[in-house]
C-alpha cells in the first residue's frame, strides 16, 4: 500500500530541531505510517546523529522520489548554503533563521506541487527569523503567504490516549494567535469566529473519519462568560451570533461557555474540538493535559502541515536532552491526514 511521503524540515539548527528529527527517525511508528524525508543542511543532521549515537546514515537526495522507506537512512533534500554551518548552537543567529525559512519555503513548494503529501516542521526561532529580515510572527503566517491564503488558523491537537477520551483525540483551534492580549478584543468579530468554527469542524471531520459528527465547543472571552454583560459584552455581541450562525450551517456547536468549564468537559470526551479566543486560553489547557504529545496543525492551507508544539529550546539544545515524542506525534498526524485526503484508511495513532 502507498504510504504518504512526508517532508520534515529541521528548523533552526541552533535549536533542538535536528536532534528531534533524527531521534524520531529511530521510532518505528513513523515508518509504519509514512515515507519520511528531511529538508535542511545535511551536516546538522549528521552532527545530531553523532551526538546521539544513533545508527542512521544521512544521505543527500535531489528529489523526494529518491526517498525510500526504512529507518537506516535519513534521506535529506539540501537547501541553503554552507553559511549555516557557522551558526552557534543555542544562540539567536540570523543564519539559523534564514536556514529555517529556506527549508520551510522548499517544503511548501513540494507540497503545493504534490511531490510530497504533507509537511512536518521542527521549530524556528522568531528572533532569528526577524534578524534574517523576515518580519512575520512564525510558521503559520509564513505558510499562509507561501500558499497565497488569508483565512488560516492553528489547531493544537492531542491524539487519543488514556488522558484524552475522545474517539479522535482533542483539538483546540484559536481565533487569534500571535497577538498581544490587549488587542484580542478588537480582533474578535462574528465573521472571524464563524470561519474558525468551520475550520475546526472541517479538520475534525477528517480525524473522526467514521466516528460520527464533530462536537464543537466555543470558549467565552471574559471570566464567567461575561456574566450577562457584567464583565464584558463580547459573548453577547460577537461570539454568540457566530455560534448561532455556525449552528445554522449544520455544525454541532455549543457556546460561548467559560473555558474553565469547557476544557475539563472536552478532556472527558464531551467535545472533539474547542475554539479558543486567544493563544494561552487554548495552549495552557491542552499542554497541561499532555505537553509532550501535543501537535500543531495549520488549518485553511491547501496543503497539510503539522509541527511540534514546542520551540527551539535553546536551554536544552545540543545536550542530548530533547524530547522526541512530539515530533513522532506530529509526523503521525501528518501521515494520517495525508492518508485520509488520499482516500486511504486513517492510520491509527499508536502510543508505542
Amino acid at each position: 500500500m502507498h504510504k504518504p511521503r512526508i517532508a520534515i524540515t529541521i528548523g533552526d539548527p541552533a535549536g533542538v530541531g535536528p536532534e528531534v528529527v533524527v531521534g524520531a527517525w529511530s521510532d518505528p511508528r513513523i515508518h509504519r505510517a509514512c515515507t519520511p524525508l528531511a529538508i535542511g543542511h545535511p551536516a546538522w543532521l549528521r552532527e545530531a546523529v553523532q551526538m546521539l549515537g544513533l545508527p542512521h546514515r544521512v544521505v543527500e537526495i535531489g528529489h523526494p522520489d529518491e526517498a525510500r522507506p526504512g529507518s537506516e537512512l535519513i534521506p535529506c533534500l539540501p537547501v541553503g548554503d554552507d553559511q549555516v554551518l557557522g551558526v552557534q548552537r543555542a544562540k539567536v543567529d540570523s543564519r539559523g533563521g534564514q536556514a529555517a525559512f529556506d527549508a520551510l519555503e522548499r517544503a511548501a513548494e513540494l507540497a503545493l506541487s504534490g511531490e510530497v503529501d504533507a509537511i512536518t516542521t521542527a521549530p524556528l526561532n522568531k528572533a532569528a527569523l526577524h534578524a534574517a529580515g523576515h518580519k512575520v510572527p512564525g510558521h503559520t503566517e509564513l505558510l499562509a503567504s507561501f500558499c497565497g491564503v488569508e483565512d488560516v488558523a492553528m489547531m493544537l491537537y492531542l491524539p487519543p490516549s488514556d488522558v484524552i477520551r475522545g474517539a479522535a483525540g482533542l483539538g483546540v483551534v484559536h481565533v487569534t494567535l500571535h497577538t498581544a492580549l490587549r488587542e484580542v478584543s478588537d480582533m474578535l468579530t462574528t465573521d472571524r469566529i464563524r470561519k474558525t468554527i468551520r475550520l475546526a469542524d472541517g479538520v475534525m471531520h477528517k480525524l473522526l473519519s467514521n466516528h460520527g459528527k464533530p462536537r464543537v465547543g466555543v470558549c467565552a472571552f471574559n471570566p464567567h462568560a461575561g456574566e450577562q454583560g457584567l464583565f464584558g459584552h463580547e459573548e453577547q455581541q460577537v461570539i454568540a451570533p457566530a455560534v448561532e450562525a455556525a449552528r445554522a450551517d449544520g455544525i454541532d456547536v455549543v457556546g460561548p461557555a467559560a473555558a474553565d468549564t469547557l476544557m475539563p468537559a472536552a478532556a472527558q470526551g464531551e467535545f472533539d474540538v474547542v475554539v479558543a479566543m486567544y493563544h494561552d486560553q487554548g495552549h495552557i489547557a491542552l499542554k497541561l493535559l499532555d505537553m509532550h504529545h501535543a501537535v500543531n496543525t495549520t488549518l485553511g492551507l491547501p496543503i497539510i502541515r503539522t509541527s511540534v508544539a514546542h520551540g527551539t529550546a535553546f536551554d536544552l539544545a545540543w545536550q542530548g536532552k530533547a524530547e522526541t515524542s512530539g515530533m513522532v506525534s506530529a509526523i503521525q498526524v501528518a501521515a494520517g491526514l495525508a492518508a485520509q485526503s488520499s482516500g486511504l484508511p486513517l492510520t491509527p495513532f499508536a502510543a508505542s
